[in-house]
């Protein structure tokens, strides 16, 4: 417990501006915000799309345990996928019609979008058991440093996400859901390149 305690970082760091941003401005988000803006490629998707390419680029350019940080970036791309619906969302709008897009069914070869999908979540998986990525993250669950804000503000998207999605606010669930992407980047960013945190986990 003693150590567990060591490891809280309580310090705000500048990657935790944007997730804290995106918390305050969400009540008047709810009330104000047109609902356009929470539509498949609006400003909101797409400024998520931007963070998690950000978060990907991070992956890859770290300095320390590379091979389970370009695990973390293929879930980037599975996160990028999921929500530009695998492409679906940007190439097979209904004409006419706002917000609203082809299924798979209803398009060419549309049946193998999911399977394809599946198939990258698999490779993505494998990648992480053959490269014993698994042993970096029980590492860094036993060891690292953890950014008390940022957690809190990841947290805060999955719940209040989840919830904008279950009673229908696209306002509510479009804000937490890119509050869960700022908060994803500032983690793995901290960890990637933060010299307190590399070194935290270094020596264990």
């Amino acid at each position: 417990m003693k150590e567990f305690l060591k490891r809280l970082d309580f310090k705000f760091y500048w990657v935790s501006i944007l997730p804290l941003l995106f918390i305050l401005l969400t009540y008047p988000a709810m009330k104000w915000l047109a609902i356009e803006y929470c539509y498949e490629n609006s400003l909101l998707e797409n400024f998520q799309l931007i963070i998690l390419l950000s978060t990907f680029v991070v992956c890859l350019k770290t300095r320390t345990d590379k091979k389970f940080f370009y695990s973390l970036a293929f879930v980037c791309v599975i996160l990028f996928l999921r929500e530009i619906n695998c492409g679906r969302t940007i190439f097979f709008p209904v004409p006419g019609i706002e917000n609203t897009f082809y299924s798979w069914k209803d398009i060419k070869y549309g049946w193998l979008a999911h399977p394809i999908y599946g198939a990258f979540m698999t490779g993505s998986a494998l990648y992480f058991i053959i490269t014993k990525s698994y042993k970096v993250l029980v590492k860094y669950f036993l060891h690292a440093k953890l950014s008390v804000y940022n957690w809190l503000f990841l947290f805060w998207g999955i719940f209040f996400g989840l919830l904008g999605e279950s009673i229908g606010n696209f306002q509510l669930e479009e804000m937490s859901e890119t509050t869960f992407y700022l908060a994803l980047f500032a983690l793995i960013y901290l960890q990637a390149f933060h010299k307190n945190y590399i070194e935290t986990t270094d020596k264990k």
